[in-house]
């Protein structure tokens, strides 16, 4: 992989809770403990060992992560703040703090990093 781009924000996503019971032994395949803490930038969060977060909490956290890198405010869904949200994972068994950190870099499509790679648009 070559990244190029240096993203706008880096994204936090830390175990806050369960739904049920204290561990999700037998019924989160994914084995999230409280105080697991995921990162990324653009790509899937991963923890410190490099395991990637539940695929299933993913498709919920991608268009809050977007919204943000769009400009939107993650109060205007239910967030705590601008930058922070609280989820439950689709299963319903982990409850999952998500926080957005600016970085201070251009936006993507603004600072007109993104362009077809021929002529063919």
């Amino acid at each position: 992989m070559k990244k190029w781009y240096d993203e706008e924000y880096e994204f936090t996503v830390e175990v806050t809770g369960f739904l049920h019971g204290d561990t999700t032994e037998h019924y989160c395949r994914n084995g999230e403990e409280i105080g697991d803490v995921y990162k990324c930038t653009y790509g899937c969060p991963v923890n410190k060992d490099g395991y990637g977060i539940c695929s299933k909490t993913m498709m919920m956290l991608f268009p809050l992560m977007e919204a943000v890198r769009s400009g939107g405010a993650l109060e205007n869904v239910g967030g705590d703040g601008k930058y922070s949200k609280t989820v439950v994972c689709p299963d319903g068994c982990v409850m999952f703090k998500l926080t957005a950190k600016p970085l201070g870099n251009e936006n993507f499509y603004k600072g007109k990093f993104w362009s077809y790679p021929d002529e063919t648009v």
